[in-house]
């Protein structure tokens, strides 16, 4: 599975982006597709998942009720809505799937990951 990650921007605090992550390649296998983040030296964090068979959908405290992630199986793709952005959203995000039913939340779940995308908050 190849995953291509695009959305990534610049706003102001307050602001929205939508992040997608097209899928290619094998992806009749894919249970989860999630975003995670990476900030300046900090580790990766979880931020969203869904369930690519359910919609099932998780999120991380900090970005519940502002993250909404979705999905279109026709075109093999995962958005991540973020409304309400904050400084602290700041990071490299990135795309991830698994072909594992393991826990979502998991950086250990996902064996296919994008290149990132990066989104900057200013304030």
């Amino acid at each position: 599975v190849q995953l291509q990650a695009s959305g990534g921007g610049v706003v102001q605090a307050g602001g929205s982006l939508r992040l997608s992550c097209a899928a290619s390649g094998r992806t009749d296998r894919t249970y989860y597709m999630a975003w995670f983040r990476q900030a300046p030296g900090k580790e990766r964090e979880f931020v969203s998942a869904i369930s690519w068979g359910t919609g099932g959908t998780y999120y991380a405290n900090s970005v519940r009720g502002r993250f909404t992630i979705s999905r279109d199986n026709a075109k093999n793709t995962a958005y991540l809505q973020m409304n309400s952005l904050k400084p602290e959203d700041t990071a490299v995000y990135y795309c991830a799937a698994s072909s594992v039913i393991e826990p979502p939340r998991e950086f250990r779940t996902y064996d296919y990951w994008g290149q990132g995308t990066e989104v900057t908050v200013s304030s």
